[in-house]
């Protein structure tokens, strides 16, 4: 069977400005000690082994050490809570990797599954403003960068990256709170990316 979503996401991680974890493939450490992440994922479209799916949206927390390709991950899944036991399963099958596709790829590197959870979700993207509220435990706005030197306006793209999208728009957030499965986290001011995302198995 096959699977196919697409849709826009985020993500916001502690890094000052263009992540060095996301443009080396993780060979390059980050900015600090552990890499402190959230990634929202929201979808669109998305038709799982016949599975509708579209329209919910899923939250992907992280610690890891600094170079992220040494493993050791500690991840939680945050599940819409509109999702019914049926559409959880298999949106919970494409985002740990278990149904192939892009996360396939991290799964090895997860020490730690810190847990899963179906809270409700408040997902916004106006193309250049990106939010998510996920039940009482994050809360994350993230704002596109676009240079004042640039003519066209259209933001600070990174290309040839991979995962989780190519290109990707970089940007800061302006709010960014994490509170769930034990980790604990105040991200503002610090590095986002975001873009319209298209994965299938």
């Amino acid at each position: 069977m096959s699977w196919h979503i697409e849709g826009t996401y985020f993500e916001n991680c502690n890094c000052d400005m263009i992540c060095p974890c996301t443009t080396s493939g993780m060979t390059a450490p980050a900015d600090n000690e552990r890499c402190k992440v959230a990634l929202a994922f929201h979808v669109e479209a998305g038709d799982v082994d016949g599975v509708d799916v579209s329209g919910l949206t899923v939250c992907i927390v992280a610690d890891t050490p600094a170079v992220m390709s040494e493993g050791g991950w500690k991840v939680g899944v945050l599940m819409d809570a509109s999702a019914s036991s049926q559409q959880a399963q298999a949106l919970g099958g494409v985002f740990s990797g278990q149904r192939g596709g892009p996360m396939a790829g991290a799964a090895p590197l997860i020490g730690e599954m810190a847990g899963m959870d179906q809270v409700d979700m408040i997902y916004s993207d106006d193309g250049r403003l990106h939010q998510v509220r996920a039940g009482g435990g994050v809360n994350i706005a993230v704002e596109d960068f676009v240079s004042h030197l640039d003519p066209t306006g259209q933001g600070v793209k990174v290309s040839g990256v991979g995962f989780p999208a190519d290109p990707l728009t970089a940007g800061t957030a302006t709010a960014s709170h994490v509170d769930v499965f034990g980790m604990t986290w105040d991200n503002a001011g610090k590095n986002s990316f975001s873009a319209p995302f298209a994965w299938s198995a």
